[in-house]
């Protein structure tokens, strides 16, 4: 169940931000006892990989802070986040951490299904992350673009470690993310009435 969760926030994380998951799991993987990764993804703590997951990391932390950019980012990412979170599901699920140290043999045995689960998990995150941007940033008219994409970004890190330090508050993190979901949906739908009340209204005017 812990392997479960652990690989669940890491895909979650990289719905957010794709390389967050994947650095994090490197450098603990390469610098401390803290996580073991499994034969299949020990090349997540080669330094040549990790240097170029840093790389892209910092072009996609400016890049999502800058109106418009932020949602050609997006689009870019719409392939790049479900793929990272295929493989931080697959990596994460199948590692010793400190929270678990014998991986459930229905993830090592079934090496498919913690990938397509990460890509489904992500692409969700992902989906409902560049469908409130436009929101956000048009009701703020792009003063809001940084600070989103700072929250996120912070979310993406600090489920990182809850998923391999502590994965019971993984649910915690889910469940804000659906809370969310539901909000936003809400949201939306109350715009647009209000929007088709003001024209309905300019009309009769």
């Amino acid at each position: 169940m812990l392997e479960v969760l652990t690989g669940t926030g890491l895909a979650a994380s990289a719905g957010l931000n794709a390389y967050i998951p994947l650095l994090v799991m490197g450098l603990l993987g390469r610098y401390t006892d803290l996580l073991h990764l499994p034969a299949g993804s020990q090349w997540l703590s080669n330094g040549w990989v990790l240097l170029i997951l840093a790389v892209l990391l910092v072009v996609e932390v400016v890049a999502d802070k800058v109106p418009v950019v932020d949602h050609v980012n997006d689009m870019v990412q719409t392939v790049v986040r479900p793929t990272a979170g295929g493989l931080a599901f697959g990596a994460g699920s199948g590692s010793d951490t400190v929270t678990v140290s014998d991986p459930g043999q229905f993830f090592t045995s079934h090496q498919w299904v913690p990938v397509v689960a990460g890509i489904v998990l992500a692409f969700g995150v992902h989906g409902v992350k560049a469908a409130a941007r436009p929101v956000i940033n048009a009701t703020t008219a792009g003063i809001g673009a940084p600070v989103a994409s700072t929250v996120e970004d912070v979310t993406s890190v600090l489920m990182s470690l809850v998923a391999i330090l502590l994965p019971v508050l993984v649910l915690a993190f889910l469940l804000g993310m659906v809370w969310f979901t539901f909000w936003f949906v809400r949201r939306r739908k109350d715009r647009r009435r209000e929007r088709q009340a003001a024209r309905a209204a300019g009309f009769r005017v």
